[in-house]
């Protein structure tokens, strides 16, 4: 994390206040239009700063190996690609835990992450609290293509029975994320959201979650207004709010960091004060775009580390 970074318990971030700065044009933005169409017409401006985000310097040991393939998905009803990534010194046979990545809107299991690939973020050194330069403990990782619809059911398309149903046995099959082995959700912005999605709705099945720049709307409007594909109808957003059910989360290790000038802040302030007493929220200097994210990657994925291994 990098140095000076505020970690923001759930209850200290009242003392935030909601008010958003305006967040940055040429956002990588994802589910975001460009002329900035959400509610109270937010300003999607550059300010002096507001994205400037200091990030330390990356480093990678030899990345493990990584399959990649298609599978006919039945929730999907159609073709999906995947990729399943070992980290160093493991390969397909290995027992590890299971991260289960998810892509933001606009990208595939290709293109999960910002800066670095699957294969990488298992081999980046010093992510994990206390390690030094050393890699992450080893963790496998596992993402496939889930569409533009937030993660949520649709008719004639469930890429959350995609991940749950398909994508998690196959792997399971592998000897990935097989108990006693754990699972966690990983995600930035759509990715994010269905991070703490699929960690409400399978707290059985995923006992850590991550997200960076979560996506959440604080209402069906507000989604409906920027992106017509997130959520089947009012109702399909109602039971897939995941302020309204974060108490889902009382037993899964969770952590939140959003950006100041994101304009998702505000339904990530919503969310970290609905969260259960022990989660983690980081609100600090940033926008909805790559510097943010990949400055948040390695705490991120040294915080599931921490979790998943922990015990095991």
């Amino acid at each position: 994390m990098p140095a000076g970074t505020p970690v923001v318990r759930r209850r200290q971030l009242l003392a935030l206040g909601a008010g958003a700065a305006a967040a940055a044009a040429g956002i990588t933005g994802l589910e975001l239009v460009a002329r900035g169409d959400l509610p109270g017409r937010q300003m999607l401006a550059q300010l002096d700063g507001a994205c400037s985000v200091t990030r330390p310097p990356l480093s990678f040991g030899p990345p493990g190996p990584a399959i990649s393939g298609r599978f006919y998905s039945r929730a999907r009803r159609r073709p999906v690609g995947y990729t399943i990534a070992y980290p160093p010194g493991h390969r397909p046979g290995s027992r590890l835990p299971l991260v289960v990545a998810l892509h933001g809107e606009g990208r595939d299991h290709d293109h999960v992450l910002s800066g670095m690939t699957l294969p990488q973020a298992l081999a980046l050194r010093g992510a994990a609290p206390g390690a030094g330069h050393r890699v992450l403990p080893p963790l496998a990782m596992a993402a496939a293509d889930g569409g533009p619809g937030y993660w949520t059911p649709h008719p004639g398309d469930d890429p959350m029975g995609m991940v749950i149903d398909e994508l998690i046995p196959m792997c399971q099959r592998l000897g990935l994320g097989r108990p006693p082995q754990r699972i966690a959700t990983l995600g930035i912005s759509m990715g994010g959201y269905g991070a703490i999605l699929f960690a409400e709705k399978f707290p059985q099945l995923i006992s850590a979650a991550a997200a960076i720049g979560p996506a959440v709307w604080t209402s069906y409007a507000q989604a409906r207004a920027v992106n017509v594909h997130a959520y089947a109808s009012a109702a399909a957003f109602a039971a897939n709010d995941v302020v309204t059910h974060a108490g889902a989360l009382a037993g899964v290790a969770v952590r939140v960091a959003g950006g100041t000038s994101d304009p998702f802040h505000p339904g990530v302030v919503a969310l970290a004060r609905a969260l259960p007493p022990g989660a983690v929220v980081i609100i600090s200097r940033g926008c909805h775009t790559g510097p943010f994210f990949t400055a948040q990657e390695p705490p991120s994925l040294g915080f599931l580390a921490q979790h998943l291994t922990s015990g095991t």
